[in-house]
């Protein structure tokens, strides 16, 4: 394809800079086919005084972005590792305050469990969480709490609360890893971080650039 266009941009710049004109071409040609696979890695049930600090710094170590959606009354005593999500450019997200489905209650109660998070999490980084990942991926789309909200479901769950294997973990997501594709993984468990760090090691390996979930539900 490049070639023919070159051969266009021949014929026609030929007597006006023909040179100068085919690299203006190759400068404004898209670069789609350049633009690598994106992915996002997104974490539940967090923070843990352990395991998400240990996730934290291996995916600065590897200039990496997830997505981390909080429990609450996990937040308590785990303000720090908050304010490192923040100042690492994560995305951080709502998961209610004691991981409950939103469909099984009020919605006055369903708005006080994201709500009270929210409040949480802006006291901490100064803003609110505009994304939630609904627990059990049970949402009510009629809910209104006043604030806006974008659920962020899932397209690869290996399952790491229940194997805690992390040789299964990484071979579940390498086998359906593909662009645009959201990884659910939860960092609550030190399987499941070190199956996060080889599975960005591997992918980034592929070719994917890791962006944070926002990037590809707003798409």
């Amino acid at each position: 394809m490049l070639f023919h266009i070159y051969l266009f941009v021949l014929f026609a710049g030929i007597g006006i800079g023909s040179v100068e004109y085919i690299r203006w071409c190759e400068r404004s040609l898209p670069a789609s086919a350049d633009i690598p696979p994106e992915i996002a890695l997104t974490f539940d049930d967090g923070p843990h005084p352990v395991y998400t600090k240990k996730l934290l710094d291996g995916l600065r170590k590897r200039g990496v972005k997830a997505t981390f959606f909080l429990i609450g009354e996990n937040i308590e005593g785990n303000e720090e590792l908050v304010k490192q999500m923040a100042e690492d450019g994560h995305l951080i997200g709502n998961h209610t305050w004691s991981h409950v489905d939103v469909t099984k209650m009020s919605d006055k109660q369903a708005c006080e469990e994201i709500t009270k998070t929210s409040e949480l999490v802006r006291s901490i980084v100064g803003y609110d969480t505009e994304y939630i990942r609904p627990p059990f991926g049970a949402w009510n789309k009629n809910l209104e709490c006043g604030f806006q909200m974008f659920p962020v479901l899932w397209t690869i769950d290996p399952l790491d609360w229940k194997t805690e294997n992390a040789d299964q973990i990484v071979e579940k997501v390498m086998s359906e890893a593909k662009e645009n594709a959201i990884i659910l993984l939860h960092d609550r468990y030190e399987a499941s971080v070190e199956a996060a760090l080889r599975i960005v090691d591997l992918l980034k390996e592929q070719g994917y650039t890791f962006v944070t979930a926002d990037k590809l539900v707003l798409e």
